[in-house]
């Protein structure tokens, strides 16, 4: 991972002494509610329905042994013994108290962690593939690229306040396991026919009120130009975005109202006055950070291990846990292994601090001491030896972090809900809870096969619930809680090993009227009997069949024959309880 520079640990530390003294002045009465809001904005704290909420930043999702201690400790003595990992491959603790928050980040500061921009108009943590560095897909480690843009959008004076917030994600990989065309900026590592290395840039993706696929603005950007066209993109949307309505400020809707065309050429014409300036890329810059990241000592070993092979023979329940978390790792007899943070009957995404300090730990042990947060909210070792895999899943185990479900419906992506957010329409962990619960059955979860289960309690979409497979909504109807569901979406193009699934970015269609909070699981069950009923062979994906044949067969299901059409306008009722 990143190892701070001097310069880094100051910047963090000034801050710290910043936000001190502008926490005290306001408990002081000595800044006003809309003045202090900025601030503790900007040093990702909100103020959410029952307490504060701490938003700590983990750029693109590396973690230390070290820092992930840290982070134990601070759920410890600051929280409630517990953090939530989230889709922004972030931290966030529910209950710190507004006057120790800036002990909480002194503390951060000790391991090189923050909370800086991760909230407020700004450019957010940027993203990345979890399995960055050891993915036998890979064309570029995507960490070193999202570490300079780091660097270089990090206070960047004519970003900092910029119409709405601003989402980049950065894939390095064939693979797309970062969801580039639904951020603001994705940028995919790409070829082009001299074997050059350049991005594929994607301006304009996003989720919320008004989800939207991005459009490839740039086909191929070689790499010495990533931050000029960054910087142009940026001011391009600095100038032109919408600020009377924050529901119409994000980029998406510039690019929508302008035209693609119109845009690229705004961008382009920007471009024109950037390209080949100060922050043109040389290879000595890249390799500066690149440094910075201590490169792994991989041992070398056989590229099967005979061991491993006797113990999927012998064991079912570690074979099923190896088929489906863990992943071919491009350096011989190593592999990457997701820990499941999505037991059943445990909030999505949570961990105790004893898991925390398990976890780092295990990552001790058997990973070099680093660990990443995905999208998905899991945590992977990503460079175990293969001889070591079934001493690691056995004391996974023991912490409740070896359910093998990532790929599966219960691997759940869900945001905290009203629970927590005080923007929430509805709660979502209650959902996610009983879906898991209805489908606590590995044996029928392999038989359903790969399929993504997103749930987000409001319409900003934290739970990414556009793009699931089946997508959930949380919905207010006359004060009352309702589920609105969606099927079809899917975050873009994946391969595995030599199997490759074609179907790229894709929102979710609505498919009628909400319903009860208790209809959801019968729901799910409906959905996933019809797919069952109607796949070609066990191969073809809930989300390849819902494309193949519509959704149309799937409303049926849902809610019956007779009432599926009215459902869609909202004539009838349908069988299933739905809001007056």
């Amino acid at each position: 991972m990143y190892i701070y520079d001097e310069i880094d640990q100051r910047v963090v530390d000034q801050r710290v002494a910043q936000f001190r003294g502008q926490t005290e002045r306001f408990l002081a009465g000595k800044l006003g509610e809309d003045e202090f809001r900025q601030l503790r904005l900007r040093n990702g704290l909100y103020v959410q329905r029952y307490a504060p909420m701490l938003r700590v930043a983990i750029p693109y999702g590396i973690l230390s042994s070290k820092q992930l201690r840290m982070l134990a400790h601070i759920a410890r003595k600051y929280d409630r013994d517990y953090g939530h990992f989230s889709t922004r491959q972030n931290i966030q603790y529910n209950w710190p108290k507004l006057e120790e928050v800036p002990d909480i980040l002194a503390d951060l500061a000790t391991v090189q962690m923050h909370a800086i921009q991760t909230s407020g108009n700004c450019v957010r943590n940027i993203t990345a593939d979890h399995f960055g560095g050891v993915a036998q897909d890979e064309i570029v480690d995507s960490f070193v690229w999202c570490e300079i843009i780091r660097q270089w959008s990090t206070f960047h004076p004519e970003f900092n306040w910029l119409p709405r917030k601003f989402k980049i994600a950065v894939n390095g990989a064939t693979s797309d396991r970062v969801a580039t065309h639904v951020h603001d900026i994705g940028l995919h590592a790409v070829k082009n026919e001299q074997g050059e290395i350049g991005f594929r840039v994607v301006i304009g993706g996003g989720l919320g009120r008004t989800p939207i696929i991005g459009p490839v603005v740039r086909e191929f950007l070689p790499w010495q130009h990533l931050l000029t066209y960054l910087e142009a993109a940026l001011r391009v949307y600095n100038r032109n975005g919408r600020r009377d309505n924050p529901y119409k400020a994000r980029i998406k809707i510039l690019v929508k109202e302008t035209g693609l065309e119109t845009f690229r050429a705004k961008v382009e014409a920007e471009w024109a006055l950037l390209k080949d300036g100060p922050n043109t890329l040389t290879d000595a810059e890249v390799q500066r950070v690149e440094a910075r990241f201590p490169k792994v000592a991989y041992l070398s070993l056989p590229a099967a291990d005979a061991g491993l092979k006797r113990q999927l023979e012998s064991d079912t329940a570690f074979r099923n846990w190896h088929q489906r978390n863990v992943q071919a790792h491009k350096v011989p007899g190593y592999a990457a292994v997701t820990l499941s943070l999505k037991k059943t009957g445990v909030p999505t995404g949570d961990a105790t601090s004893a898991q925390m300090d398990a976890v780092a730990d295990l990552a001790d042990q058997y990973s070099f001491g680093e660990l990443r947060v995905s999208h998905e909210q899991n945590l992977i070792l990503a460079d175990v030896r293969q001889s070591e895999l079934f001493a690691l899943w056995e004391k996974a185990k023991a912490i409740g972090f070896a359910t093998p479900n990532i790929g599966l419906l219960t691997n759940i992506i869900c945001c905290p809900g009203g629970d927590f957010c005080a923007l929430a329409n509805a709660k979502s962990i209650p959902v996610a809870a009983a879906i898991q619960e209805r489908f606590d059955d590995l044996d029928y979860l392999h038989d359903i096969g790969e399929l993504d289960l997103n749930i987000s309690g409001c319409i900003n979409a934290c739970g990414h619930h556009h793009v699931g497979h089946i997508g959930i909504l949380g919905v207010d109807k006359n004060s009352e809680e309702w589920y609105q569901i969606e099927i079809g979406g899917n975050q873009g193009e994946t391969r595995q090993g030599q199997i490759r699934n074609p179907l790229g970015a894709a929102i979710g269609k609505v498919l009628g009227r909400a319903f009860a909070r208790a209809d959801v699981p019968d729901v799910i069950e409906r959905l996933i009997e019809c797919y069952l009923a109607r796949r070609d062979s066990d191969a073809e994906r809930f989300i390849d069949v819902v494309h193949r044949i519509g959704i149309e067969p799937f409303k049926e299901s849902v809610y019956g024959a007779q009432s599926a059409k009215a459902a869609a306008s909202g004539s009838t009722a349908p069988a299933l309880s739905v809001p007056a």
